[in-house]
């Protein structure tokens, strides 16, 4: 967490721009999906915590907004309560403290990725509403920035990786694992197996140098796994109901509904 901290906080401001830079919520990548969300569910005035909230673009969306982070640089961006996330990596909130959660783009950053999913489970009123929105199924390759990169930066293997990178990110090619493992995990759910803790694949980040998008991501994650650990741990997915849509989902924030 301390290496994570440093880059976020004492770094933001040479390494971090593409985010920070932004000035208004309106601005923003997710704003269109989050005020779609709120509208769709009326949650405008409910008690709604933002997880990973950055310098609060979205505090104006929503009455009663609380924002979280790890930086405690960004809190005079706030004029609605903020508090920084703790050492232990446990939110600083009373269990069941809210009608609503919503996170973008943060879950694939943070290291301990179970023990950030149970502060949802923890944090959330029964009947309360999450929209969960990271970085999906982040590249390995990013970190060192392939894509982005000349060949010349690279020695034989690293021209390998770069040349191998349109072929590995193509639909088709990512389809021949992912589908075996979504149906065989799918099928496991429905015969009784439930998924107390979140599958997915742990990659390397890159908090010295940021090379592009999600460089800095440590935990790839695939969406299917994230409605099935919803699923097992006290939610239902009301935007992918746990069948065809499900097993299809590729992209976007999914929601859920603590039962």
């Amino acid at each position: 967490m301390t290496k994570n901290l440093e880059y976020y906080d004492m770094l933001r401001e040479t390494t971090y721009q593409h985010v920070d830079g932004v000035k208004k919520a309106e601005e923003h990548s997710h704003y269109v999906s989050l005020k779609k969300f709120i509208e769709a569910y009326k949650v405008a005035d409910k008690k709604c915590l933002e997880i990973g909230s950055a310098r609060g673009l979205f505090q104006n969306m929503v009455q009663n907004y609380t924002g979280t982070d790890i930086a405690a640089s960004v809190a005079p961006n706030y004029y609605k309560p903020y508090k920084v996330m703790d050492e232990t990596g446990r939110y600083p909130f009373d269990d069941e403290s809210f009608d609503v959660i919503w996170t973008l783009a943060v879950y694939e950053h943070i290291p301990d990725l179970q023990l950030a999913l149970e502060e949802i489970l923890r944090l959330l009123r029964s009947g309360g509403l999450v929209y969960f929105a990271p970085a999906w199924q982040c590249r390995s390759w990013a970190a060192e920035g392939y894509p982005v990169r000349p060949y010349g930066d690279f020695g034989i293997k690293g021209k390998i990786i770069k040349a191998s990178i349109p072929i590995r990110n193509s639909v088709l090619y990512r389809s021949t694992f992912t589908f075996p493992k979504r149906m065989i995990r799918q099928f496991l759910y429905l015969i009784g197996k439930r998924f107390k803790r979140i599958q997915y694949k742990k990659i390397e980040a890159n908090w010295d140098h940021y090379w592009m998008s999600d460089a800095d991501a440590c935990n790839s994650i695939d969406p299917h796994d994230a409605i099935l650990w919803f699923e097992s741990n006290g939610f239902h997915c009301l935007s992918h109901p746990l069948h065809l849509r499900a097993f299809l989902v590729r992209t976007g924030g999914l929601v859920f509904k603590k039962i």
